[in-house]
């Protein structure tokens, strides 16, 4: 890479002529190097400075973009406005400073340096890793377990609703039997080891009064407790299956 330095006394600097792609870039490397504060720019060193640059690269036969001359043409301007002497009426009013402009360009580059670095970094890391296209893996939905007791209570009252209570008969002269919860477990168990291990929700609630079924829908939440069945849905909306558990099937026919 080509140096030149440059043997102002007053003030040491390396071009590094390779290293710049644009006119900004090459300001805020002159700006860092000699610590300028941004927002109080020494335009008339930061203009000889970039001028020398540009003469250098005539010197090598390098070519002068005419972004590098346009920012060129912009240094001098600023610098000249920044000799003028001002008015005796625009003494006491704030005039704008004519660096503001390149001040907020400057800025504006800059930030857009950081991000770029920090995209760099990032797309490095990136290449550490490999992707690989997506595979076809086989989907299987396999009927959700444990429904949600509001669920099952939903199920229950619609087997509620097409039942009903024996009309016509006076209720003073039935007496009501007794059902026990173990004896309606029990009844369950034979009905799924009829069925195979699997049957409808509705299959458990076939005859009864009201109160037997009750008692029966109460039995099948204490099986499910126990984990001794399960209720499945193989879809929304699906008809709810009472299953027995494998654990459990395979301990009673054990016992036959």
């Amino acid at each position: 890479m080509d140096v030149i330095n440059d043997t102002n006394p007053k003030k040491d600097y390396t071009f590094h002529l390779a290293a710049f792609n644009g006119p900004l870039e090459l300001l805020m490397h002159l700006i860092e190097k000699n610590k300028i504060d941004i927002y109080d720019i020494p335009i008339a060193e930061l203009t000889r400075q970039y001028l020398d640059y540009l003469e250098a690269m005539r010197e090598m036969d390098m070519e002068v973009t005419s972004a590098f001359l346009v920012m060129a043409a912009t240094l001098l301007q600023i610098k000249s406005r920044m000799m003028l002497p001002k008015k005796k009426a625009e003494e006491n009013e704030e005039e704008e400073d004519p660096r503001q402009e390149l001040v907020e360009r400057l800025l504006e580059y800059r930030r857009f340096k950081e991000v770029s670095e920090v995209l760099g970094s990032m797309a490095d890391l990136q290449e550490h890793f490999v992707g690989r296209a997506p595979l076809d893996l086989p989907v299987r939905h396999l009927p959700p377990e444990s429904l949600d007791l509001n669920l099952l209570l939903t199920a229950f009252r619609e087997v509620m609703s097409v039942k009903g209570e024996e009309a016509g008969l006076p209720a003073a002269i039935i007496r009501p039997e007794p059902y026990h919860i173990e004896d309606k477990m029990e009844e369950i168990e034979v009905l799924l080891r009829e069925r195979g291990g699997r049957m409808r929700f509705e299959d458990a609630f076939e005859r009864g009064t009201r109160g037997e079924l009750v008692v029966t829908f109460l039995a099948l939440l204490e099986l499910m407790k126990q984990q001794s069945v399960t209720a499945q849905q193989s879809h929304l909306f699906g008809t709810i299956t009472i299953v027995w558990r494998n654990e459990r099937r395979g301990v009673e026919d054990e016992r036959e």
